[in-house]
């Protein structure tokens, strides 16, 4: 698995997401809650050392009517599970990641192989989690528009739910109350130190031309005495000549 494009996308001196990390023991399954420039869930799986990754606008659900759209974003790196916070604003992805929810999973069939699985483009796993229990299928779209859409379905076992299921209402009351975060916070700060950068000339342009009006002024005072001192020294002599 490459990290390539992940590693392309971010950099790493402003933001504090992990760069590489090791696979060790059971499968692992995250679910992120990212409230970037419109809110989703990544649902990760860890095949081969790396999470493969999806974006599910709506959320994971409980309820197998529901056919939960995700689409196929680029490899993270295994240490990515742990992952929570802010995402710094100007960088890729910028805002608050949560971690919704976070286990381990196996494969329904006991003799499958992830990788395959994942390249024939239908998954069937079961998520132990503490949110996400149970079977669950996420299958690639095909014939469609976009070469990465899959669907995230729970199979019907005793996990299962009816009636909407809505993964909001399972976010913590201050996670959901960060919807204008540090990133969008921070961006209104920049905003404002630009003002304040394209203001802070004009105050010194005016500095620059109070100092001119007073050496004008100084230059006036000092040519008017010497016009009056010259006025009598050339009236004597004329006064000399008359008599």
């Amino acid at each position: 698995m490459s990290l390539a494009k992940y590693k392309q996308k971010r950099n790493f001196k402003q933001t504090s997401e992990p760069v590489s990390g090791k696979a060790e023991g059971k499968h692992i399954f995250v679910v992120q809650r990212h409230h970037a420039t419109r809110l989703h869930y990544d649902f990760r799986l860890e095949i081969d050392g790396t999470l493969k990754s999806w974006a599910v606008p709506k959320g994971p659900s409980l309820n197998p009517a529901d056919k939960r759209l995700a689409m196929e974003v680029e490899d993270h790196p295994y240490d990515y599970k742990d992952f929570e916070g802010q995402i710094p604003a100007r960088n890729y992805g910028a805002g608050y990641v949560y971690i919704w929810d976070k286990g381990t999973f196996e494969l329904l069939d006991k003799k499958g192989n992830a990788l395959k699985e994942w390249k024939s483009g239908n998954m069937k796993v079961v998520l132990h989690g503490k949110k996400l229990k149970g079977e669950f299928a996420i299958v690639k779209m095909k014939g469609g528009r976009e070469e990465n859409a899959w669907l995230l379905i729970k199979h019907k076992d005793k996990y299962a739910v009816d009636g909407e299921y809505n993964s909001e209402d399972y976010t913590p009351k201050r996670v959901i109350a960060k919807k204008k975060g540090a990133a969008e916070k921070e961006v209104i700060a920049v905003a404002k130190k630009a003002a304040v950068g394209k203001a802070a000339p004009k105050k010194a342009a005016t500095q620059k031309v109070a100092p001119r009006k007073a050496a004008v002024k100084k230059a006036a005072a000092k040519t008017a005495p010497a016009k009056k001192a010259a006025t009598p020294v050339k009236k004597k002599p004329r006064q000399q000549r008359v008599k």
